[in-house]
């Protein structure tokens, strides 16, 4: 008997790819309006004279990664993979904020994981 069918396999897709069409476009619209968090305070040092211009196109690049997911999710999704490991790269140099930092690692195999599924299912 089957552990998973390919039922199971497009369940787990649907979500994952749900999670990273919505997560990343509002996480993106938030750099603009800072509602959920003040963005600036995960910018290093040495950027944060330019620590607002950097997160709007971070915001736009966020939104960006989320259409492609809904369109293109071989692809994007592992874009998605890639931004997050740079925000853990990030968030350590920091020194602080290993808690988002272990989060985030937890969302980029998740991405890789959609990625994997899309080859299957999309």
């Amino acid at each position: 008997m089957e552990i998973f069918s390919k039922g199971h396999a497009r369940e787990a897709y649907n979500l994952l790819k749900f999670v990273f069409v919505v997560i990343p476009i509002v996480a993106g619209l938030d750099k603009f309006f800072d509602l959920l968090v003040d963005w600036d305070q995960f910018i290093l040092p040495m950027f944060s004279p330019y620590g607002s211009a950097l997160m709007m196109l971070a915001g736009v690049a966020e939104i960006v990664v989320g259409v492609g997911v809904y369109f293109k999710p071989k692809i994007f999704a592992n874009i998605a993979a890639i931004w997050l490991f740079w925000i853990i790269l990030n968030l350590l140099s920091l020194g602080f904020y290993y808690d988002i930092a272990l989060r985030d690692f937890g969302l980029a195999l998740s991405a890789v994981a959609l990625g994997r599924l899309a080859k299957v299912c999309a």
